[in-house]
Formats: C-alpha cells, structure tokens, sequence
C-alpha cells in the first residue's frame, strides 16, 4: 500500500491507516510510515505503541509487523455473504420494537441492512444513520424521514465517521438505537473491529433511550480491537439461537434483555 497524497491525517485516520498497511503488508518500517504519513518518527512509534496495546500490530525493531491469528476486518461484501439466514431473522425481530413517531438510530453493519430492507413504510417516522448503504436503501419508505450523519466515508463499510461524523449525533435524542459490532463479551462488552466506528457507535449509545445490539451468533463471546461499551449501557441484544448458550447466560447475568431467533 502507498500513500494516497494526502497532507494530513487526523489521529484516528492515521492509526487505522497503519492498521491496514501492516495488515496488507505484512511489516512496515518507522521510517517508511513517518515518509508516507508526513509526521515524525516519534508520533509513529506512539501510534504503534497504541497499535500494539491493542493487539492489533507487533512491535519489532524500527518497525512493526502483523499479529498472527489477530481478527481483521473484512469488507461489507464478505460479511454480507456470512449468515445470511440468521441476519435475516435478526432483522425481523428488530423492525418489530419500532413504532411510529419515533427517532430511531439505526447503525452500520450488514445485519443493520437487513433491518432497513425490512422496514415499514411508518408515518411520522425519523431514522437517522451512519451508513450510506443504508440510507439509499430508505429511500423506498416515501413516509419516513431519512437523516445521515455526515462526516469522513469508510469506503470498507460504506460508513461515515469522524472527522464530523458524531456531530449530528450529539444534538438529537432518539427513542431507539440498533447498535451493529464485531464482538459481544459478558466480561469486555460490545467491541468493534475498527477505531474510527467505534467512537461514532459510543456517541450513538450516549443519544439513544434504549439500545438494542444487533449480533449474529459468530459475534457472541467474541472480543474485537475497539470497546464501544459496557453491557451495563445495553438494554436488549437480539442474535440467533446458535449463539453460545454459557455465554448468552452471563450476558442476561449482566442485566441485557436477550432475544433469541
């Protein structure tokens, strides 16, 4: 991977670019990212020191090189293709807790698609998101008003994030948030597989009344590189019955309403 001209990155921008040059190329040089990313030697060692906390590179001399067995992200076209049925039973379950009037929050992800594809066509209803998948796939519901949260497009998601991506957010009050994720642990909470997501999904939660996470059971006891938060801030999860069922009791131990599909 090179540069892509660019004469400034934002610190998140940055650390998920290098995320993605050690994933791509298996080791990167200080010297290198330094020459590519346009800052000094010194913020690259301290972003691969943020990197390496997180498990997600590993530091060697003047460099870094990938984790082996570490969980990266794929695209939205590969998890799209991955439990397709169970998504699609998720999604039913969900569109069923909306009503009309209300706000809701409807997050990125390939299962929060299946929500939108699954919509009613209800009156007085406002759903505001950060994926323009998403939005593009409302545009069918000629009764509900569609809001995007603007912000810096992940072309990998289709999402919108920082920076700007959160401000939006941070002025509504919505009755209802459909939170998408790469993990759900009873001990480490909802994570995500990518930084710069995480912190819109966080801004989500703090905006929303009642928080529903949206997760297949692949995801159930699986812990990715980004905490979003605690189950103590989630209300209800919906995922599939092949879910680990000692995991799915400690997460009801943990106080989430837990339906299974």
């Amino acid at each position: 991977m090179t540069g892509n001209g660019r004469s400034y990155y934002l610190p998140m921008e940055r650390l998920e670019y290098i995320r993605s040059v050690v994933q791509e190329e298996g080791s990167v040089r200080v010297a290198d990212l330094s020459r590519r990313l346009k800052v000094s030697e010194a913020t690259v060692r301290n972003d691969l020191a943020q990197l390496e906390q997180a498990g997600l590179v590993k530091r060697t001399y003047g460099g870094a090189m990938a984790v082996r067995g570490t969980r990266y992200e794929r695209s939205f076209r590969e998890q799209e293709a991955h439990f397709r049925a169970e998504k699609g039973r998720i999604a039913e379950a969900a569109v069923k807790l909306i009503r009309s009037g209300q706000l809701v929050l409807l997050d990125v992800g390939t299962t929060t698609t299946e929500i939108a594809r699954r919509l009613p066509d209800l009156e007085n209803l406002v759903v505001c998101t950060s994926a323009l998948n998403i939005a593009v796939e409302l545009e069918r519901c000629t009764n509900v008003t569609v809001m995007v949260t603007g912000g810096t497009v992940r072309y990998m998601q289709h999402s919108l994030v920082n920076p700007l991506g959160t401000l939006l957010i941070s002025k509504i009050n919505a009755d209802l948030l459909f939170l998408g994720c790469n993990g759900v642990s009873a001990e480490h909470g909802v994570t995500n597989a990518n930084l710069p997501e995480a912190e819109v999904k966080q801004a989500m939660v703090r905006a929303a009344k009642e928080v529903v996470v949206v997760a297949d059971s692949s995801k159930i006891g699986n812990v990715a590189a980004a905490h979003v938060v605690p189950l103590s801030e989630v209300d209800r999860l919906i995922t599939d019955d092949g879910a680990d069922p000692e995991e799915i009791e400690r997460v009801r131990k943990a106080g989430v309403e837990v339906t299974l599909v």
